[in-house]
């Protein structure tokens, strides 16, 4: 360990950027892709990586001149708010290497010397070592447990309490106390981050020498793995402590404990294939590796996480209530067709989606108590004097609903031009929070995907959302005789609290009245 308190410090002219709260109170994001890479040059307002949040992909921008010089996370890790994601050289010599204390000296400069030295006890706990100028404090603190020392700060007393290990059979501690043992390869605990350095071999867990010149499994020791290799590992029943580490600085990997598991699992096949199998009177459990591969996990996190929660707390929270209508729409597609050739209508995409948001505008305006919100701290109901009529879109990413601002003021090629370009960006990625935020009521096609209609969840804090199906062409009684016409089911789910029977059957009356007769358009305005 090294005497200097310098070390501590960090490279001279270097700036660290940390991760933004990019809108609305959120707590991490996930970082999706670097545009730069160590060395790389960067200049003020240069866009350096693209993070997901709950609500959607953004750009983040450095804020200032100089050379990357690394990159503290890599793409696919989620970060919290405030947690520096990127150094930057911004002038000036580069210090030297703090060795194995980087961590703790980092988390001194950016919590204090009390941070500082929870990290250098999970440091010497996890390398099964003590850091140097810290066992003559051990020794001599009968009864307080271990007070490790980070030079240039003194003892400092962590507030975490650490649950006491198990003494391992035959084996005694450095310190002449109480032997420890290393808590089991499958418990789900967080491993200390990395230190490259001269005791790397000694902090990885795998089998080999350390810089002392003795075999790495020394008490103390634990195989370095991230928490999900940990839980794969579990699931596997793979030992992580038998696994040899394949990732930077002795990290065992996720292919690493596949292999293990792979290892493990080859030798019972021939065992099997030689002795007879008695007939069970009961199916056999699958083992824990056929198991895994018969299934697929996957992390729920960023825009499919903040969208299951939001479903959850809409469908438990608002009272729904759904209704349905089947109308004839055959003259609104023969006023889609029309429209696509009208010269005014030029350069915007005309489709009957377009339409029905136009009927769901206008019903609104002859209804403008279903426009509302409830608010549940005052008990009151809040009555929305303008219309922000969000979109369902799916993306690559997950559902998301941003909105059309002020879509009640908008004439018809302006309401075409803004559902065009909201759509447009979904797919793209690039939906802002701001564009997600704000909605009143919420339009959902899934007629697209071939389905005839279904029990829409309302958007958290809007009062109504229409689902619009597949137009289908169906035998229709039109003026006394049977005849193919274009049919569509539309259904409407409202928050009954805000909406009662009478007023929700009306506003979807009225949208199948309009979609039935489209000159309604111009004669309810």
């Amino acid at each position: 360990m090294t005497n200097s308190a310098q070390a501590a410090q960090p490279a001279a002219g270097v700036r660290e950027f940390k991760m933004p709260d990019v809108g609305e109170g959120l707590t991490e994001a996930e970082i999706l892709k670097w545009y730069v890479q160590p060395g790389d040059t960067v200049t003020d307002g240069q866009v350096v990586c693209e993070v997901e949040t709950a609500k959607a992909a953004v750009e983040l921008p450095i804020p200032f001149d100089g050379v990357v010089h690394d990159l503290r996370f890599d793409e696919g890790t989620t970060v919290d708010v405030g947690t520096p994601i990127i150094a930057v050289d911004t002038g000036g010599p580069a210090a030297g290497s703090g060795g194995g204390d980087a961590s703790a000296a980092q988390a001194a400069m950016e919590t204090g010397a009390g941070a500082a030295a929870e990290v250098a006890e999970e440091a010497a706990v996890t390398e099964g070592a003590q850091p140097e100028g810290t066992q003559q404090e051990e020794a001599g603190a009968e009864g307080e447990g271990r007070q490790p020392v980070l030079v240039g700060y003194g003892v400092a007393t962590s507030s975490t309490k650490r649950r006491p290990r198990k003494p391992a059979p035959g084996q005694g501690s450095a310190a002449g106390g109480a032997a420890t043992e290393p808590a089991p390869a499958t418990e789900p605990v967080p491993a200390a981050e990395p230190v490259p350095g001269d005791n790397a071999s000694e902090v990885d867990g795998a089998p080999g020498v350390n810089g002392h010149g003795e075999p790495s499994s020394v008490a103390g020791s634990r195989p370095l793995a991230k928490p999900p290799v940990r839980k794969l590992a579990k699931d596997l029943g793979v030992d992580l402590a038998a696994v040899a580490p394949s990732g930077p600085d002795g990290i065992v990997t996720r292919e690493d404990v596949h292999a293990a598991a792979a290892r493990a699992a080859a030798p019972a096949a021939p065992a099997a294939a030689r002795e007879p199998v008695e007939p069970a009177a009961f199916p056999a459990e699958p083992s824990a590796s056929a198991a895994a591969a018969r299934e697929t996990r996957i992390p729920v996190k960023g825009v499919r996480k903040a969208t299951a929660q939001a479903m959850v707390d809409s469908a438990f929270t608002a009272p729904h209530v759904t209704e349905f209508v089947t109308v004839d729409v055959t003259r609104t597609m023969k006023l889609v067709a029309d429209l696509k050739q009208d010269p005014d209508m030029a350069g915007v995409r005309i489709n009957p989606l377009l339409l029905v948001a136009k009927a769901f505008l206008v019903a609104i305006r002859r209804h403008p108590e279903v426009n509302a919100s409830w608010d549940e701290e005052r008990q009151e109901i809040v009555r929305k004097h303008y219309v922000n009529l969000g979109i369902a879109a799916a993306t690559p990413r997950g559902l998301i609903v941003p909105n059309i601002k002020d879509a009640h003021d908008k004439t018809l090629p302006e309401l075409a031009s803004a559902l065009g370009e909201l759509v447009a960006t979904a797919r793209e990625g690039r939906t802002s929070p701001a564009a997600m935020s704000g909605g009143t009521v919420t339009i959902t096609n899934v007629g697209v995907f071939g389905v005839d209609t279904g029990t829409p969840i309302l958007n958290p804090g809007e009062s109504a959302i229409l689902a619009f199906g597949q137009v289908r062409e169906q035998p229709w009684v039109h003026k006394g005789k049977v005849k193919p016409r274009h049919v569509t089911t539309l259904a409407l789910s409202f928050d009954h609290r805000l909406v009662d029977g009478e007023l929700g059957s009306k506003v979807l009356a009225d949208i199948a009245a309009v979609l039935e007769h489209p000159k309604r358009l111009m004669l309810w305005q």
